[in-house]
């Protein structure tokens, strides 16, 4: 589920994968993973830090267990519009791209294949499904960085590490 909000002139975004019914091991471990990548990419998001060490503790969490990163799709600034720059992939480099500045927000949204890291549109233009049939994993959050570390917008500071 993939929803975001316009609220006093600015954009939210968020995302999040649901199991429904009973669902594989695979699937299940194919969710954790994707989630959990999101949180450690959050954690990267710092004062003075680098906008690809955010990428890369995606891609460094994600590829460690054998599960593939979608590059068609990235993140992205989010403000007083939807898509904003930077964009903000979910693989790179450490240390490399802008530095992080208090203010900046940023829609971080891993999403994950348990097959190829390939993907093809419907001609809808907006469905998106693997390239080779197999599952797949999204999760957002809208970050603000500031001077004591990220912020995840939208959630009550108890529900963060949700």
């Amino acid at each position: 589920m993939d929803c975001g909000v316009i609220y006093k002139g600015y954009y939210g975004d968020a995302a999040r994968t649901f199991a429904v019914g009973g669902v594989s091991d695979e699937a299940r471990r194919l969710i954790d993973v994707t989630r959990d990548s999101l949180h450690q990419a959050v954690a990267q998001v710092q004062s003075g830090g680098r906008l690809s060490d955010i990428g890369h503790a995606v891609q460094k969490t994600v590829e460690t267990q054998g599960f593939s990163i979608v590059r068609e799709f990235v993140g992205h600034g989010i403000g007083s519009a939807l898509h904003e720059d930077p964009q903000v992939p979910n693989f790179g480099r450490p240390g490399r791209g802008p530095r992080l500045k208090p203010g900046l927000v940023l829609a971080i949204e891993p999403m994950v294949n348990a097959g190829l890291p390939g993907v093809k549109l419907d001609a809808d233009g907006w469905t998106a499904r693997t390239s080779d049939g197999s599952l797949s994993a999204h999760f957002e959050f809208s970050v603000a960085v500031t001077e004591q570390g990220p912020r995840v917008l939208g959630r009550p500071e108890s529900a963060i590490a949700a």
